[in-house]
């Protein structure tokens, strides 16, 4: 007999140390590897600590034995059984009883009985359940090993759904039950033989013979699961990708679909990655069998019904140059400017495509970005006024060639204040001049045909001053200069003096010029927060005014720089306070302006939270940068080109139990009609979820909208349970009395098993009698794949 703690090394020997150890395997199932693979793995110099009830020696029958809450510890590994037994004559190892081994990577192995020899090449298995530090899971009447690489388990099931703690034996939501399964131990996959998938318990598909890759592979080379997809103009798509796993550090994936109406699509796609970044190349291409399926003013159709050989070349790559800098692209390139959105390409489907390669850098306070961008707009509709086929539509859109963005906030203040400096440069080209209908004042243009170029360089000192009462003063210092550069197309010039007389544009003398202006700031914010409190609730009261003093914005109405990149534009309680309203760098704000308002925000013992903005800006000396159009009109109609602006304000209330709402609006400055107003109301509680919009925005002709607009969204969502949902949402335009779009669906999601299914409707203003229906379906398996399509338009 021996102590309850005994050191064995010296007893077994080592063959039987590796036999105890490794039997824990760190790959399912457990006996997964032989000891020649585990053996490096092993720590040099580790040794085994047994704990038992009793250890007994028995020379004679050359055994050892450990009976009674057996515990053997082994380089991170433990068994723990009832009863383990060395058999020396037969080299084998027999551990009963409540049999559980932990794999130091936490895989674990349940049985009563495991028998097998000390070269690991063969052994035996009673009632046998395996779980792996992934949450997959193995059971088997039996399990046998042979040849040290083949394990073959009996009448075995294989899941990837984790027990249910409540009902343990509750059939999982989905397994598959297989007469054998087969894992091979050099060619890393399982296969099933004579096997049923169940879900919920029921069996719904017989499978004679499927095989996976072994579920700790990450990768492996193969069929993936298929996809179903359907469009009216391209008919039923069956998908099958195959996976090539050529190295761990690269790999290659294919896939060919067959459309009903339009042929084969074939698809390829490779990616490598590297210690600093990665990189993928994706090309696609058909030749359409049927064009005609297209509408005639489409360019998935064509000029002729001829647009039959269409195809795409995408990539994109992102590499860490050193910890500051990073380096990558994203670029595509494709027959027409439609084709990877209506084939849905991964990757390279949005509407708006950029295509741009960038440098970018990140130290401290110091941010640099210079990048190259191509805009592709895909979309449908040709545009009439060329040749179909020449794309112009596409040529709309700008090369920048490049941008360039850097700011830098030196760590030492200056003056007892902060110092910035923010230079942006930008070339951008157009080949096809951008123009939208003609305005009383002349055609909006969105971007003239030819090159313009822009650099900007602009330096700012602020500092905040809190005087004895509370009153935070903060002076501001402010200097900005352009330099300018524009070539532009005479025909393009005579092209918008031909669409209608326009006095922001001299064809004679602006087809090239160069310019320089700049912008000096001189400004005042003050700042008085007023703290209330009481025993339930503390209200911040915070009156503001500012005021910037400077001189008027200069070329704004010719072609000295075209506005690129402030054409979006609106004024509400978010910009009230900004010291530049515009969006971008093509345009400034220009003259004296003071803006005064009082923000409000309170909290309460119970957790709730309000908040209130409410203001006006006044425009006092120099010329109103917002009432001075320039080629897109911005400003116009924004509430500020008049000297005393539109009324913004807005207000929000949110509580802890998922409650919220706000409202926020532009009022007219002399009779407070709404010019501008936004609504929202959200509550996430479970088991509901709803949120509710109202969007209501004045007619503005000259910026490109004709009509008031009005509009209403709600969407809904309602948990069964933490798995079962619905969900539902709709849009309303109540000026055009029309139902926009709206859908609905459920879903079912767990730790393994996933399904979605949706349908969708949507109008276009001037079609509303066609409606455009979409079903997207998705339904996902763990460790097996994904079967469906997230978007499938019927």
């Amino acid at each position: 007999m021996a102590n309850r703690r005994a050191h064995m090394a010296g007893l077994l020997g080592a063959t039987a140390l590796v036999c105890l150890f490794a039997v824990a395997l760190p790959s399912a199932p457990a006996f997964a590897q032989t000891v020649a693979d585990l053996a490096p793995s092993v720590p040099e110099g580790a040794q085994m600590l047994l704990e038992a009830d009793t250890l007994v020696y028995d020379n004679d029958a050359s055994t050892v034995t450990a009976v009674g809450g057996v515990q053997i510890d082994y380089a991170g590994n433990r068994l723990v059984a009832q009863r383990v037994t060395y058999d020396r004559k037969t080299s084998r190892l027999v551990a009963s009883g409540n049999v559980e081994v932990v794999n130091s990577d936490g895989t674990k192995i349940f049985s009563q009985e495991i028998d097998i020899t000390d070269d690991f090449a063969d052994g035996f298995v009673n009632t046998l359940r395996i779980e792996t530090v992934d949450k997959t899971y193995f059971a088997a009447e039996s399990a046998k090993r042979e040849g040290g690489f083949l394990t073959t388990f009996n009448n075995g099931v294989y899941t990837a759904c984790e027990p249910c703690e409540q009902k343990p034996d509750k059939a999982p939501i989905w397994r598959v039950k297989a007469q054998k399964i087969i894992w091979n131990g050099q060619k890393k996959t399982v296969r099933f033989e004579n096997s049923n998938f169940e879900f919920f318990g029921f069996p719904i598909a017989f499978l004679p013979a499927f095989e996976i890759a072994d579920p700790t592979v990450k990768r492996k080379s193969g069929f993936l699961m298929p996809g179903v997809s359907y469009k009216s103009e391209l008919g039923v798509g069956v998908s099958i990708p195959y996976y090539f796993a050529l190295s761990p550090t690269y790999d290659l994936t294919v896939k060919g679909t067959g459309y009903t109406r339009q042929g084969f699509l074939g698809e390829a796609e490779w990616r490598q990655r590297f210690n600093n970044g990665e990189y993928s190349l994706k090309m696609a291409g058909i030749y359409q069998m049927n064009p005609d399926k297209f509408d005639a003013n489409t360019v998935d159709r064509g000029q002729n019904n001829d647009n039959k050989l269409r195809g795409m070349v995408g990539t994109k790559g992102h590499f860490d140059l050193n910890p500051r800098w990073a380096f990558g692209w994203n670029i595509l390139a494709q027959t027409d400017k439609n084709f990877s959105r209506t084939y849905g390409i991964n990757g390279f489907s949005d509407s708006t495509h950029r295509s741009e390669v960038y440098l970018t850098g990140l130290n401290d306070r110091n941010y640099f970005d210079l990048r190259a961008m191509r805009f592709q707009v895909q979309e449908e509709a040709l545009d009439q006024d060329v040749d179909p086929l020449s794309n112009a539509r596409a040529d709309k859109q700008p090369w920048v060639l490049p941008s360039l963005d850097y700011a830098y906030i030196p760590d030492t203040p200056l003056a007892g204040g902060e110092l910035s400096f923010d230079l942006n440069a930008r070339v951008i080209q157009r080949s096809d001049l951008d123009a939208g209908l003609a305005a009383t004042n002349g055609p909006t243009v969105h971007g003239i045909e030819g090159t313009s170029s822009r650099i900007t360089a602009e330096a700012e000192w602020k500092r905040t001053i809190i005087t004895d009462g509370g009153l935070l003063v903060t002076p501001l210092l402010a200097f900005r200069a352009d330099g300018s550069y524009v070539d532009a197309s005479a025909a393009s010039l005579t092209a918008i003096d031909n669409m209608a007389a326009d006095p922001r544009i001299n064809v004679a003398d602006d087809v090239r010029s160069s310019l320089f202006r700049y912008m000096a700031t001189l400004g005042l914010e003050l700042r008085w927060p007023v703290l209330f409190s009481s025993t339930s609730s503390t209200h911040v009261l915070e009156p503001m005014a500012q005021v910037f003093a400077r001189p008027s914005e200069s070329h704004i109405s010719g072609l000295g720089i075209p506005n690129e990149d402030a054409q979006s534009f609106v004024f509400d309680a978010a910009s009230l306070f900004e010291r530049d309203k515009f969006s971008g760098y093509d345009r400034m704000e220009g003259g004296t302006r003071a803006n005064l308002g009082l923000r409000y925000s309170g909290s309460y013992n119970n957790g709730w939270t309000t908040n209130a903005l409410v203001g006006q800006s006044y425009h006092l000396a120099g010329d109103n940068s917002f009432a001075a159009p320039d080629l897109v009109n911005a400003g116009a109609y924004s509430g500020l080109e008049t000297d005393t602006s539109d009324y913004v304000a807005l207000a929000g209330i949110a509580s802890p139990n998922g409650f919220s709402a706000s409202v926020s609006g532009r009022f007219d400055e002399r009779t407070f009609d709404v010019r501008r107003a936004e609504m929202k109301v959200g509550l996430d509680a479970r088991p509901l979820a709803v949120s509710a919009r109202y969007a209501f925005i004045e007619a503005q002709p000259l910026y490109g909208f004709a009509n008031d607009r009005h509009e209403v969204t709600l969407g809904a969502t309602a948990r069964f349970n933490d798995e079962w949902r619905v969900f539902g949402s709709g849009t309303y335009d109540i000026k055009g009395d029309l139902l926009v779009k709206n859908g609905v669906g459920f879903a079912y999601d767990d730790e393994c098993f996933t399904y979605m299914m949706s349908y969708s409707e949507s109008r276009e203003h001037d079609k509303p009698d066609d409606v455009s229906r979409t079903v997207g379906f998705n339904i996902s398996f763990r460790t097996i794949g994904d079967f469906g399509n997230a978007t499938s338009a019927l």
